[in-house]
C-alpha cells in the first residue's frame, strides 16, 4: 500500500525569495556602481569609503521602506477584496454559490459535480474557497509587508558589504577593476544561489544577473570618469 507523503513546493518560497534576491542584487550593484563611479572620478579612498557606507545604509533603509509600502498596498487590496467577498457571502449566498459552481464548470467538471464541490467547500470555509478560486489569493502568495521589508533590508546590507569590503583591501589605483571583477563574481554566485533555491535554470539566471550588473557598473564608471575629468 502506498503512503501519502508531504510535498514542499518551491512556490512556497516565492515571497521571501523574491525580496531576498532583489535586496542582495540591488545591494551589490548599487554599492559597487557607487564605488566604481566615485573612484573613477579620481576621488581619495576615504571619499570612496564614506560614499559606499552612506550608500549601503541609505539603500538598506530605502529597500525596507519601498518593500513595506509596495507590499502593504498589495495587502490592502487583498483585504479590500476579501471584505467585499465576505459581505457578498452574507447578503447573496446563492449567487456566490452559483459563481463558485460556474468556476468549476469552466475548469472541466460536470455541472452536477461542480455544484457538489461548491456545496462542500462553501460548507467548510466559503470565504477561503472564494479567495482561492475567485480572487487567486492563497496562503503562500499572500502579501507580508514586514517580512518583505526586513528581508530586503538585510539582504541589501549583506550584498552591499561585499563590494564595500574591497575598499579596505584594494589600493585606490586598482579599486575600479577590483570592485568590478569581485562584484561580477558576487552577482554570479547570487544568480546561482537564487536559481537553486527557486528551482530555476542556474546558467540562465547567473548570466542574466551578471549581465545587467555589469551594464550598470559600466555606465556608472563612464559617468564617474566623465565627471572626474570635467569638474
Amino acid at each position: 500500500m502506498s503512503r501519502l507523503h508531504a510535498e514542499n513546493h518551491l512556490v512556497s518560497r516565492i515571497g521571501w525569495l523574491r525580496a531576498a534576491v532583489l535586496g542582495a542584487n540591488d545591494g551589490i550593484v548599487s554599492t559597487a556602481s557607487l564605488i566604481v563611479g566615485v573612484a573613477s572620478a579620481s576621488a581619495a579612498s576615504s571619499d570612496v569609503l564614506v560614499a559606499a557606507v552612506a550608500g549601503m545604509v541609505a539603500g538598506a533603509m530605502s529597500m525596507a521602506a519601498g518593500e513595506y509600502v509596495s507590499v502593504s498596498s498589495q495587502a490592502d487590496t487583498e483585504e479590500a477584496d476579501l471584505s467585499r467577498e465576505r459581505k457578498e457571502l452574507e447578503t447573496q449566498p446563492e449567487a456566490e454559490l452559483e459563481e463558485l459552481t460556474q468556476i468549476y464548470v469552466k475548469r472541466g467538471l460536470t455541472p452536477d459535480l461542480a455544484r457538489q464541490v461548491a456545496d462542500q467547500l462553501t460548507a467548510g470555509n466559503a470565504l477561503d474557497a472564494h479567495a482561492r478560486e475567485e480572487l487567486g489569493i492563497v496562503e503562500h502568495m499572500a502579501a507580508r509587508p514586514i517580512e518583505a521589508a526586513l528581508t530586503s533590508a538585510l539582504t541589501f546590507a549583506i550584498g552591499a558589504a561585499l563590494p564595500l569590503a574591497m575598499v579596505f583591501v584594494t589600493p585606490i589605483d586598482t579599486l575600479v577593476y577590483a570592485v568590478s571583477i569581485a562584484s561580477l563574481v558576487f552577482l554570479a554566485l547570487l544568480g546561482a544561489i537564487g536559481a537553486k533555491a527557486g528551482g530555476a535554470n542556474i546558467l540562465k539566471a547567473t548570466v542574466r544577473v551578471t549581465f545587467w550588473g555589469a551594464a550598470a557598473m559600466a555606465l556608472t564608471a563612464g559617468i564617474g570618469a566623465l565627471v572626474g575629468t570635467t569638474v
